[in-house]
């Protein structure tokens, strides 16, 4: 099995930048899911509060973002390293830095409220989980509860045939999962299974499988709303009452990430 898709997320609930490589910190990909947008009350601002989010595209430079969504000007942000220290609440984090005026105009014409683009300043502030699978040194970014989400090609297939099965004209695509790492893998759902994995030079370990909610049913391009995958992930990969696509897996090591690196079940 390889690598077929590596993508980060700059911002938490934004759309996905597809890289060739990307750099593997314990507390998940760099770059990935260190921004994101909070209300008055410092909630986090989900997809499914706000899809208008899917369509923005946050892209990394040197200690900014570039950000980009239609019918709006383009802004950069710098990393507010000065920034004022606000709460947030997110489980297992307490404060971020404000990302400023500008930013914050910027996502409130896009959520339509008045939100605020906030960052994480220190990736080693926020544990993982006891319940989500983490040990008492394992740290995560803003990601929802583990540094990274694997998917395979495999699984996606199946589960647009079971959608063709109920006679639906539509399928899913693997953007509406929102996974870090994509495997082309062979045995749909195989992945259930994995608990120690190899890729390329980094291991990993199983954290949990990874519960899915209704942002899925959302058309990432279109923005369109639809029944489904969770319709037929009911009918098939429902148990303790969630429905369930990939794993979220914990590096053990630093190293590289990269599209066409083997992947290993050990």
């Amino acid at each position: 099995m390889k690598v077929e898709s590596v993508h980060v997320y700059p911002v938490k609930a934004t759309a996905p930048t597809s890289l060739a490589a990307a750099q593997v910190e314990f507390g998940g990909l760099r770059g990935d899911r260190r921004w994101m947008v909070i209300d008055e009350a410092g909630d986090w601002v989900t997809a499914s509060r706000s899809d208008a989010l899917l369509g923005v595209t946050a892209e990394l430079g040197d200690r900014r973002l570039r950000l980009t969504a239609e019918g709006r000007p383009e802004i950069t942000v710098d990393e507010p390293v000065a920034g004022r220290v606000v709460p947030v609440a997110i489980s297992r984090l307490e404060t971020a830095v404000d990302a400023g005026d500008t930013a914050a105009e910027w996502f409130s014409a896009i959520v339509g409220e008045p939100v605020r683009l906030v960052w994480q300043d220190d990736p080693a502030k926020r544990e993982v989980g006891e319940k989500h699978g983490g040990h008492p040194d394992d740290r995560v970014s803003l990601a929802d509860v583990a540094p990274l989400l694997l998917t395979t090609t495999a699984s996606l297939d199946q589960l647009n045939r079971w959608i063709a099965e109920d006679h639906e004209p539509e399928t899913v695509v693997m953007r509406q999962f929102r996974p870090n790492v994509v495997v082309d893998g062979d045995i749909a759902f195989a992945e259930d299974d994995w608990r120690n994995i190899r890729i390329g030079d980094v291991a990993y370990r199983f954290a949990e499988h990874c519960d899915r909610c209704v942002v899925t049913t959302i058309d990432p391009q279109t923005l369109h709303h639809s029944k489904e995958p969770i319709r037929s992930m009911a009918r098939h990969r429902k148990w303790d009452g969630k429905t369930w696509f990939g794993i979220r897996i914990i590096p053990l090591s630093t190293g590289t990430l990269s599209v066409g690196d083997t992947v290993i079940v050990e």
